[in-house]
């Protein structure tokens, strides 16, 4: 299977396509939304690698990624040659870890207390037509958000998702956090169907590039041609500045259906 092939590659120096990489967001972009990637997108990445790097870049943190991309045989850190989980601050290439970065570390706990504090006030005043749990989950580089509690069931976040897109819960709250902490040089991305993320200015899906960028000291490979495909590439979306760096060449997916197609497209698949 082409899934269980990850020792066959050629160095990432012999590849054909040697000062190209592309780079995948996860979500609605090689799997849908939590769920796993299909035989077909495995096999097409698969494809793609022998002709030149690739990797993902995703907001969540590295577990989830290995649940929708690899399985309980196969490491997801084999199936790319670069994996970076929340944004590039757990980071992988090759199968080894890169250096990493902290939130709260960043942050420190006053400042932390006194953020999640308000999301916590503001949400137990909303009304919305169901609430789970998990409302604020604590990650590496971030903290994620969300309405109505990760532990929504898939209907209940795809009902959550139809409310949102009518009455801005995701907008009207980030709007608010915007206004009461101005001054903590903090971004506020809205992606997916339920949540959103925070994060220090600057550590969105563009920290990732540092570590491609460091390929040119590594390895001596100059990336020039930096492919990036996602689907929340409009203003406030969580691909959107990675989608518009120079750095990058942007491609803009609905589904993973249409990564599919212009993979085979743009690189002969």
């Amino acid at each position: 299977m082409a899934t269980e092939a990850a020792g066959v590659y050629p160095p990432l120096e012999k590849r054909p396509l040697q000062g190209t990489i592309c780079l995948f967001d996860v979500d609605e972009t090689l799997s849908p939304a939590r769920r796993h990637a299909s035989p077909e997108m495995l096999e097409i990445l698969s494809r793609l690698r022998h002709k030149c790097a690739i990797g993902f870049v995703g907001g969540s943190n590295f577990q989830k990624q290995q649940e929708q991309l690899g399985s309980p045989s196969v490491p997801v850190t084999s199936l790319f040659d670069f994996c970076f989980s929340e944004n590039g601050l757990t980071a992988y290439r090759l199968g080894k870890p890169l250096a990493g970065n902290s939130f709260i570390q960043w942050l420190g706990e006053e400042k932390y207390q006194e953020l999640v504090n308000f999301i916590l006030r503001y949400l137990s005043e909303i009304k919305l037509p169901k609430k789970r749990g998990t409302f604020i989950e604590f990650r590496t580089g971030m903290i994620n958000v969300s309405p109505i509690g990760r532990n929504a069931t898939q209907a209940e976040r795809d009902e959550f998702e139809a409310y949102d897109k009518v009455h801005n819960v995701r907008k009207n709250l980030v709007e608010a956090l915007k206004q009461k902490f101005p001054d903590y040089g903090l971004t506020y991305s809205i992606g997916g169907q339920i949540s959103f993320d925070v994060f220090p200015t600057g550590w969105d899906k563009t920290y990732c590039l540092r570590h491609i960028e460091a390929e040119k000291e590594r390895s001596g490979i100059e990336y020039k041609n930096i492919h990036f495909f996602g689907d929340k590439c409009f203003p406030g979306g969580n691909d959107y500045e990675i989608y518009t760096d120079p750095r990058t060449i942007g491609h803009a997916v609905e589904n993973p259906e249409h990564t599919i197609k212009l993979l085979k497209e743009l690189f002969d698949l």
